[in-house]
């Protein structure tokens, strides 16, 4: 590979032949971490709570909204249907699936992701994304963020590191390909455990992961903790070096989705070098290039 790690656009122009870009989707789905069903709040990050995702539209109006603003850019490109506000596979069965099929229906549409919780893949939830996958390219994105599980209590993530396990393996047994999303930065934190985290995942062979920032916004619990002075972010310098040695961490054939997260600007309090995406991209390309590191040189199984 011509860059240093298996991006996502070039894993696109191999699936697909072309460029393709992600449509976000909101259908109204809650989050059990939200609703009481095992918290409210969400976790201590998460502003999904205060209304900040809002419902705006069929599937097919969203849609056609977004092809709109990427073909703007990107004429060529091929969509994928990010159903991503809270979680998207906890609702009504009958209702998840409408919107499923809706999406596919739509011009352009290439593939769907669904962004999930890994305590949220019942039976009936499982078949119904085993049939999408017969039909699309369908990835599973799972919001693990750490294998650690007192990291996981401090920040009401809802469940366990064998829960995760458990989901993973039931869709890899359906073949259905998966996405983990991990964060950088969570509060109780060193190096030593974000790169056990990296290792950790990497011996499950993911076939996608999302490296994110720890982003501190404004109405989050999460928010209080900074102003109070309980936590650090991290420097751009120490964000870019770990990301570096995760990458190397991971198997050479996982396509790295998400290098860097996005923390909504006008909600953003800290750290606010991190709205620069393209800036932290490049400095983590030249720090690995400046170690010669790159995705899977230390990788193990």
């Amino acid at each position: 590979m011509a860059e240093r790690y298996f991006s996502a656009s070039a894993y696109y122009q191999q699936t697909f032949g072309r460029p393709v870009q992600k449509a976000v989707l909101d259908i109204g789905c809650t989050c059990p971490n939200i609703d009481g069903t095992i918290g409210t709040g969400g976790c201590i990050f998460c502003d999904g709570g205060s209304g900040h995702f809002t419902h705006s539209g069929t599937v097919t109006q969203q849609l056609a909204q977004e092809r709109q603003r990427i073909q703007q850019h990107i004429s060529e490109a091929g969509i994928i249907a990010y159903f991503q506000a809270h979680t998207n596979t906890y609702g009504d069965l009958h209702y998840l699936e409408s919107c499923y099929l809706e999406a596919l229906q739509q011009p352009d549409v290439v593939g769907i992701a669904i962004g999930t919780r890994p305590d949220c893949l019942s039976e009936e939830i499982l078949s119904v994304l085993e049939n999408i996958s017969d039909k699309t390219h369908l990835t599973v994105e799972l919001g693990l963020q750490t294998i650690h599980e007192k990291t996981a209590r401090f920040f009401h993530r809802g469940y366990s590191f064998a829960v995760f396990q458990k989901a993973f393996a039931a869709l890899r047994e359906r073949k259905i390909r998966i996405c983990v999303h991990l964060i950088n930065g969570l509060p109780l934190e060193i190096d030593a455990d974000m790169l056990e985290t990296a290792r950790g995942i990497g011996r499950l062979r993911p076939d996608a992961v999302k490296i994110h920032l720890l982003h501190i916004l404004r109405d989050t619990p999460l928010e209080q903790l900074w102003k109070a002075g309980k936590l650090q972010p991290l420097s751009m310098q120490e964000y870019v070096q770990i990301t570096a040695a995760q990458l190397s961490l991971l198997p050479p054939e996982t396509v790295v989705e998400r290098l860097t997260g996005d923390g909504a600007s006008d909600r953003l309090m800290a750290p606010l070098w991190s709205r620069d995406k393209l800036a932290v991209r490049n400095a983590i390309a030249r720090h690995l290039k400046q170690t010669d590191n790159w995705q899977g040189k230390y990788y193990q199984t």
